[in-house]
């Protein structure tokens, strides 16, 4: 019996849904975090009749034919990118996206990363870094001696130095944008990568035709939605039990069949 099979891709599906539903929701106060949905696509089909092969010497054709599907796949998760709300801290490095775009950040090893998260601090250097200490380019420098810094909603970094009067212009932050920002990879810590998917980065200055304003003292929060997540698990859940009746029942049929006398 295929509906044993069947079944099984079932539940294996929504297992994985429950997974990312799971992960959506323990991120739900992950600063950037978007959440993502599994995408689902049913298995090869099995013809035991094909649809339009010649049923007579007449010319007539078979309409609709016999086909026995074989259950379904999980064919991606997406990363779903809508804005978060942002939540006002105070806290002059801490910056926010409102539209499009992602800050780029060094990592160790040389490479790019992106990120949404705009919580950041300054090292021993006085540069502008992530909390886990990597460089967010093109590199800003506050100078030590300065008594507040100000980021413009284009990107622009403003340092009050003691003694002067006017504002030292001492940066410019660069927003990335990719034509298809679902391709992104999440490698973890808030970071994502380049992909053949993604498409290369788009670079320019926040406010740019194309690219979102940046919003000093707010940080974006997840746009997971709670109530939202609750339901899909719940219908996850509904949906797995009732693949594991679907095997309760096979079972009991094949069980039928052995005890025939």
């Amino acid at each position: 019996m295929q509906s044993l099979n069947i079944a099984a891709t079932g539940m294996n599906a929504q297992q994985m849904n429950v997974e990312v539903i799971s992960n959506n929701i323990s991120n739900m106060n992950t600063t950037g975090f978007k959440r993502q949905r599994v995408e689902f696509q049913d298995l090869i089909y099995q013809d035991q009749r094909r649809v339009g092969t010649a049923s007579s010497d007449a010319g007539t054709v078979v309409p609709s034919g016999i086909q026995l599907g074989l259950g379904v796949k999980t064919a991606a998760t997406y990363r779903v990118n809508e804005q978060g709300a942002l939540i006002l801290t105070d806290n002059q490095f801490d910056l926010s996206i409102r539209g499009e775009g992602y800050f780029q950040i060094t990592m160790p090893n040389g490479n790019t990363a992106y990120t949404r998260a705009g919580s950041f601090q300054l090292d021993q250097n006085g540069s502008l870094v992530t909390p886990d200490g990597y460089t967010v380019q093109p590199g800003i420098t506050i100078p030590a001696d300065a008594l507040g810094v100000t980021i413009n909603e284009s990107g622009q970094v403003f340092a009050q130095i003691d003694g002067q009067v006017d504002e030292q212009n001492v940066g410019q932050l660069q927003l990335a944008i990719f034509q298809n920002p679902a391709g992104l990879e999440n490698i973890g810590g808030n970071l994502l990568l380049e992909t053949a998917a993604s498409g290369a980065p788009g670079a320019g200055a926040p406010g740019a035709a194309g690219f979102g304003r940046l919003q000093q003292g707010f940080l974006e929060s997840s746009n997971v939605d709670p109530v939202q997540e609750i339901t899909n698990l719940i219908t996850a859940q509904r949906a797995y039990e009732l693949n594991s009746k679907v095997i309760e029942t096979s079972d009991q049929m094949m069980s039928t069949v052995n005890n025939v006398r």
